[in-house]
């Protein structure tokens, strides 16, 4: 009887775990139902198990260790120079993931249509060399030095990049690139980490940086294994709502930088344009004389920028009341109607609440609370509330409104951009000291007392 030159292994697509048998729960993450089937060479073991890096491993003291800081390639885009902790780092790995047709691949083409300083490869599994072209001519001038294949084999892809020596390459995407040491289909477990691992070792040993881009699945994370997020050095998150021409980078792992950092993008017919200043745009919109809109500072890393919290507050139209938020998180946004109910007495229950934040942003910042309260209690009685005053402040439990963190940022911001007046904490004031600003400063401690002041 011939002996089998194949065998089948179980993979885990939450963390790559093996296993020789099919299990309800992955034995190294705890996941129930990430058990996948796939079949496997001999030869692929031992691709496997070569490891990341192939350079031989030295005991060292880690003050004997060099210090030196490698020199950044400095991309195009601000924003992204920003959300990456100063640009691209020599031997990186670096993940961008997003929806499709959110403007990954634009947004990596825009940047190396404008890069003369070295050569480029870029690698694509999805488009042909005329799409990509399309493309390039529509967003920005293609230099000489930027070259183009169409390849999904990752032997065949080092071959090219051998005969081509970049000094920057882009692979799009990587669930399209296999090799052909695994049996398995392009995007499976076993493809997704080798190829991962082996573009890798390539950087590191090379010091060139490689830009993969990766596709998403249903729940909004990167596909693939999660091992694919460890082993790269940066993960970047492109987001936005389609229906909107704003766009979102953040930084989810960073191992060159912050990890709080964002870049903003509007998206236009020829690519995309960066925000440097969002509130601008974000206020020049803002509505005048209406009910139920405030404005707000947030603040994502460094960068502080205005907000437009819109809210509408009706008489529900059937028996059970609507609860519909946009931008916010829902079950915070609940918790806050329940204190507006306790601390101050309006009965929301048999009313439908909406709200929205304008621009399509996705914003968890605790800040914000105060003005979400305040846009709810104005839509509710029906009171426009003023657009040159900004409100800043957490909303606890028992209707406290508790400090926040870069007060003096987001005053600076306010006041930068016109406003006439702003609210914050009263636990706040001693981190702020009101001669050094020309707006006026107003400071409230109680749900109550901002009710009183505004609405009474």
């Amino acid at each position: 009887m011939a002996k089998k030159d194949n065998k089948t292994v179980w993979f885990c697509s939450n963390c790559g775990g093996e296993s020789a048998k099919w299990e309800g729960r992955c034995h190294l993450c705890g996941q129930w139902g990430t058990m996948v089937e796939e079949k496997i060479s001999p030869k692929t073991s031992a691709a496997s198990s070569r490891g990341m890096l192939a350079s031989e491993s030295m005991v060292q003291r880690i003050s004997d260790v060099s210090s030196s800081q490698d020199v950044r390639l400095h991309m195009p885009s601000e924003e992204l120079n920003r959300v990456l902790g100063g640009g691209l780092v020599p031997g990186s790995l670096i993940l961008i993931g997003g929806e499709p047709g959110i403007g990954k691949s634009t947004l990596v083409l825009q940047n190396i249509l404008s890069i003369r300083s070295r050569k480029i490869l870029y690698v694509s599994g999805e488009e042909s060399p005329q799409q990509i072209k399309m493309r390039a001519d529509r967003i920005g001038k293609p230099g000489d030095n930027c070259y183009i294949v169409t390849e999904t084999s990752l032997e065949k892809i080092f071959e090219h990049i051998n005969a081509v020596k970049p000094g920057l390459i882009i692979i799009d995407s990587i669930q399209t690139i296999y090799s052909d040491d695994l049996e398995s289909s392009p995007g499976s477990v076993a493809q997704v980490r080798d190829c991962s691992i082996r573009l890798l070792r390539y950087a590191k040993e090379n010091g060139v940086p490689v830009i993969l881009i990766g596709h998403i699945n249903k729940e909004g994370s990167i596909a693939g294994p999660k091992v694919l997020e460890h082993i790269v050095d940066a993960v970047l998150q492109f987001e936005g709502d389609g229906k909107y021409m704003y766009r979102m980078l953040r930084a989810i792992k960073n191992r060159f930088g912050s990890t709080s950092e964002l870049g903003i993008y509007e998206m236009g017919q020829k690519g995309l344009r960066e925000i440097t200043n969002p509130s601008e745009i974000l206020l020049s919109e803002a509505s005048q004389n209406l009910s139920g809109t405030t404005l707000t500072v947030t603040v994502e890393g460094m960068r502080p920028f205005l907000l437009e919290i819109q809210a509408l507050v009706s008489t529900a139209a059937y028996g059970t009341p609507q609860r519909s938020v946009t931008g916010f998180d829902h079950r915070r946004m609940n918790m806050l109607l329940a204190v507006l109910e306790k601390r101050v007495g309006f009965k929301l229950a048999q009313k439908d609440v909406f709200l929205n934040i304008a621009g399509g942003f996705k914003v968890s910042d605790p800040a914000i609370d105060l003005a979400v309260i305040t846009a709810v209690l104005s839509s509710n009685m029906d009171i426009p509330f003023s657009t040159r005053t900004c409100l800043i402040g957490e909303v606890g439990l028992s209707g406290e409104i508790r400090p926040v963190s870069k007060i003096e940022q987001r005053v600076s911001e306010a006041q930068k951009l016109g406003m006439e007046s702003i609210v914050i904490p009263k636990g706040n004031l001693k981190a702020v000291d009101k001669k050094d600003f020309r707006i006026k400063i107003i400071e409230v401690s109680k749900v109550e007392e901002c009710f009183t002041r505004f609405f009474s």
